[in-house]
């Protein structure tokens, strides 16, 4: 008898010691999991116990509820790590070489959907790198085996200019079937992919990164007047010369290609009525999260209440910047747009935007002044500045026709920036749209 019982106690102590082995061995894995169940479980209770929980945070919901709630993929909190795949820093140290060196068959290699016009604009801004002295590679795990979320911190050196500039660059890197990286720009993931690194970006240590950099580009602009001029000057020069580079070739193409030509001339013209037509205009928005109510466009200003899902506001402007400008309790105050969506839309005539425009002018021109101390009114007439280069669309969907990319410092003339997250821009004549989060 004490032989059986030990030979199960033998046969218990092995199988426990396959299971330590295996939980150390996995614990990368099965560690994000078991604390986003837990989470999700405090929450839960919390949420029936107490109602929903107040934050100091722009929004009170979290990374897990969002992935619980409505991803098939659970995003892992795990943090930035610096040059820690050999493989992805070889990649980006040989593409930041290759741009700098104007050689686009290496950076087509190594970049997937790298198009024409993309190719002939890194040539012509290649005559302007001196290089780049400084380049930090950050990786999180991506939503599939072997792929990542790649944050490039670089330093560049123009020709021109004797100071380096900062900047921040996100790539999605996935293996081919050889085993080799490369930067994904296909922009034609599943929801669950997008939501996935939607979520991973907005994680603390990503957007302390980005901020951190943010801040040191803005201060730079801020205190050399010779850099922003530099930089616009040059973003025109380059826009000019890919310009004069694509009439040329499309003056010296083939009878299809200017065939094509007509049809998109065709295209044109019949879009042209469609400019006519009259702006939709929001007039009032709701919030689809917790958010805090500020008194000015500032995550430091004073905060006036906080906003439940569902409240709705009288919109009165919606800035450049990211926040909108709402009558909240016959006041002005402000909330990140981001958490706002449109709840009521009039279409607007001329004699209509001439009167709020005079209504602005007269009953609010301290605020006016404000916003174009921010870069400017979202509405018509007003700019945003790329932060990151953003894909053209023709509608306001990653679905929509790709008319082009738009560039780091490029300025856009904005008609509207929507709550849905897209802002509506004039881009080639024609009416366009981009993300609102590439730009500012």
């Amino acid at each position: 008898m004490n032989t059986s019982n030990n030979n199960i106690q033998d046969f218990i102590r092995a199988k426990l010691e396959i299971l330590k082995n295996w939980l150390f061995r996995y614990s990368r894995i099965i560690m994000p999991v078991v604390l986003v169940l837990c989470v999700a479980i405090t929450v839960a209770i919390a949420i029936h116990a107490n109602g929903r929980k107040d934050t100091e945070e722009e929004t009170a919901g979290t990374t897990e509820n969002i992935d619980i709630a409505n991803m098939d993929v659970t995003v892992p909190e795990v943090p930035l790590e610096k040059d820690a795949i050999p493989e992805i820093n070889e990649l980006v140290h040989t593409y930041y070489q290759a741009m700098v060196e104007g050689d686009t068959d290496t950076m087509s290699g190594l970049m997937y959907k790298l198009d024409d016009t993309e190719i002939l604009r890194a040539k012509e801004t290649s005559k302007y790198l001196e290089s780049y002295p400084t380049v930090e590679v950050y990786t999180k795990a991506g939503p599939k085996e072997n792929t990542y979320m790649v944050y490039v911190y670089t330093e560049v050196k123009f020709r021109d200019y004797d100071k380096a500039i900062p900047g921040l660059k996100t790539y999605y890197v996935c293996q081919n079937e050889d085993g080799e990286y490369y930067f994904n720009e296909d922009g034609e993931e599943d929801e669950d992919i997008l939501n996935y690194i939607r979520e991973l970006n907005l994680q603390d240590d990503c957007v302390d990164l980005n901020n951190k950099v943010a801040a040191a580009y803005n201060d730079m602009m801020a205190e050399d007047e010779a850099l922003r001029e530099f930089i616009i000057d040059l973003n025109a020069e380059i826009d000019k010369n890919v310009g004069e580079t694509l009439a040329r070739e499309e003056g010296s193409g083939t009878a299809s290609q200017t065939e094509e030509a007509g049809e998109t001339a065709e295209s044109a013209e019949e879009e042209q009525p469609e400019k006519e037509e009259p702006e939709v205009i929001v007039t009032k928005v709701k919030a689809t999260d917790v958010v805090n109510i500020r008194s000015s466009d500032s995550e430091t200003a004073d905060k006036l209440g906080k906003a439940a899902v569902g409240d709705e506001f009288t919109l009165l402007e919606e800035r450049a910047n990211g926040w909108s400008m709402v009558d909240y309790e016959g006041k002005n105050a402000f909330i990140k747009s981001e958490y706002l969506e449109a709840s009521e839309t009039k279409e607007a005539n001329a004699e209509e935007t001439a009167d709020d425009g005079k209504e602005t002018a007269e009953n609010d021109e301290p605020e006016k002044q404000t916003a174009q101390a921010d870069g400017g009114n979202a509405g018509a007439g007003g700019t945003v500045t790329v932060k990151e280069n953003v894909r053209v669309r023709a509608s306001a969907s990653e679905d929509g026709e790709k008319l082009g990319t738009a560039y780091v410092g490029e300025k856009l003339e904005v008609i509207m920036k929507q709550a849905d997250g897209w802002t509506k821009i004039k881009y080639n004549g024609k009416t366009a749209y981009v993300k609102s989060d590439y730009v500012e």
